[in-house]
């Protein structure tokens, strides 16, 4: 086999494993929003036995964290588990949404986008993907979110607990996005 032939055929090696590695998703339809941990958990989605729950439900929670920090932060610690948030996480959430930019998790759901000011559609529906980088750290999930005001996949990192349970490890939802329309200077 000569050098031409041996990079062929790693390349459609290469090409086959790819295309093997089909991404599954997960849609999580909401009627309506949680708006406290009581609600949150009562959720068929809060028993936490997969990853994709649980990166769905963390963009509830950070909706509500967008309006009612105190509420949001307990359901934040309901989906951290075992390791809840910390003064660090907390100064960095509320700096994420300083200025007015509680939009940002609003734009995860389906129909939210720039110019309708990131109102989602009802019911609030949350696509969550994976890819073939996902289970790259064993006892980690890496799922991500499509934001309708940003061109690349948000992450969530979940972390299989001794229960079982996969919890919020950490999260990359709330770097910035498009300006909402109405807020746009430019627009």
């Amino acid at each position: 086999m000569g050098l031409f032939d041996f990079f062929s055929n790693l390349k459609r090696k290469t090409v086959n494993t790819v295309k093997a590695s089909v991404s599954p998703k997960s849609t999580f339809t909401f009627k309506e929003l949680p708006k406290n941990v009581t609600e949150l958990s009562a959720l068929p989605e809060a028993t936490l036995d997969d990853p994709f729950k649980t990166a769905a439900l963390t963009v509830l929670a950070l909706n509500v964290y967008a309006t009612d920090r105190e509420n949001g932060k307990e359901m934040l610690n309901f989906l951290k588990g075992p390791r809840p948030l910390t003064g660090i996480d907390i100064s960095f959430l509320n700096d994420r949404f300083m200025d007015g930019k509680g939009y940002i998790p609003r734009s995860f759901f389906a129909g939210a986008t720039p110019a309708n000011d990131y109102t989602p559609s009802t019911p609030y529906t949350l696509t969550v993907t994976s890819n073939q980088y996902s289970d790259a750290n064993q006892g980690y999930k890496k799922l991500f979110l499509q934001s309708g005001g940003a061109d690349s996949l948000r992450a969530v990192v979940l972390r299989l607990g001794a229960d079982g349970k996969w919890y919020l490890w950490e999260q990359e939802l709330l770097a910035g996005i498009r300006t909402p329309q109405s807020q746009n200077v430019w627009a």
